[in-house]
């Protein structure tokens, strides 16, 4: 078995909405598509938290998260996840809580500081700290909740506290690689959209890593977006509908499109370029060549783990590639 294949694939779920279909479809497809990448072998199931977006049904996490732990029966399921400065700790330690309850040692917590959204929806949804500058303090509060109580607490998360309930911090700069590193936490970067400091925030993580009673030595999971078709034209195809995705969030909005043959003739250069930058850790074709790809993203960054979001406009292309994806990551 070489150490690629030691190396475990996980899912991170956004909930696409295609143009023109119901967020009813986008989250039954949710369910279908965690239950394939159970049967495929995949090690985890995480879904987003998006808001106020036409392109994503992923807005009431948790409540996802319950629906797809109990439409499964062994794979991991969890949050990529919960971004704490839109919410209590309070609420999402009994809420993350009654999930494990429900589904011991089946369920992950993880936290981002980022709001997921646009300032207008992050005023909606009430919360004093929108900047997320009080997003350590926030986790150490939840941390709290979680940890085993006594009835001497005045405030107890019931279910919460005592549960079997992993949390991991993500971000995409050194400022959740260096919470992370303090805390003896794993560190999830979300180098499939903001692929800039990933070098930069593993060494700082790795290197100020402190262990704790949740973790003795680093875990780092690397989260990058992998299209696989049959070949590399069929795969570079609908690997189009995430670029316009990005294209359309440039452009004032977000919608989830249909591919089209030539991605050059929608945008101009300008465009093409920023939307290369967040996309810059993306892995499209076959199978051999996506697999030499995960390699390199292997050795270039030492990931315990590789996190990845697979989309395509049909559902069925999209199955494909993570059942190929999982079939060409074996020994």
């Amino acid at each position: 078995m070489t150490r690629y294949s030691d190396t475990p694939l996980s899912v991170l779920d956004l909930s696409p909405i295609r143009k023109g279909r119901p967020a009813a479809e986008a989250l039954e497809n949710t369910v279908a598509l965690a239950r394939a990448a159970e049967a495929y072998g995949y090690r985890r199931f995480w879904i987003s938290e998006h808001h106020n977006t036409a392109a994503m049904a992923s807005s009431a996490t948790s409540i996802i998260i319950g629906r797809v732990a109990a439409a499964t029966d062994r794979i991991r399921v969890g949050s990529g996840g919960v971004m704490l400065p839109n919410h209590a700790p309070y609420v999402v330690a009994e809420q993350f809580g009654t999930l494990a309850t429900y589904h011991p040692g089946r369920i992950d917590l993880g936290l981002g500081r980022a709001p997921g959204t646009d300032p207008w929806t992050t005023r909606a949804l009430r919360r004093e700290h929108p900047s997320g500058a009080d997003f350590p303090e926030q986790l150490a509060e939840l941390r709290g909740y979680l940890a085993p109580g006594s009835p001497e607490c005045k405030v107890r998360a019931i279910p919460g506290e005592g549960v079997e309930l992993p949390v991991y911090v993500l971000g995409s700069s050194s400022f959740g690689a260096a919470l992370a590193a303090r805390e003896g936490l794993p560190f999830v970067f979300a180098s499939h959209f903001a692929p800039e400091q990933l070098g930069t925030a593993l060494d700082l993580y790795r290197a100020t890593f402190r262990p704790s009673a949740a973790l003795a030595r680093p875990y780092a999971v690397v989260a990058a977006n992998a299209v696989v078709a049959d070949t590399d034209d069929a795969a570079v195809r609908i690997f189009s509908t995430m670029q316009q995705k990005f294209l359309t969030h440039f452009r004032g909005g977000m919608e989830f499109l249909p591919p089209v043959d030539d991605i050059d003739a929608v945008w101009a250069p300008q465009e093409a370029r920023m939307v290369n930058a967040m996309l810059a850790e993306s892995f499209i074709g076959a199978p051999h060549t996506v697999r030499r790809g995960l390699e390199d993203l292997v050795d270039r960054t030492d990931a315990d783990e590789l996190m990845l979001v697979s989309e395509a406009w049909d559902f069925d292309a999209r199955l494909r590639s993570y059942e190929l994806l999982a079939e060409t990551w074996q020994p």
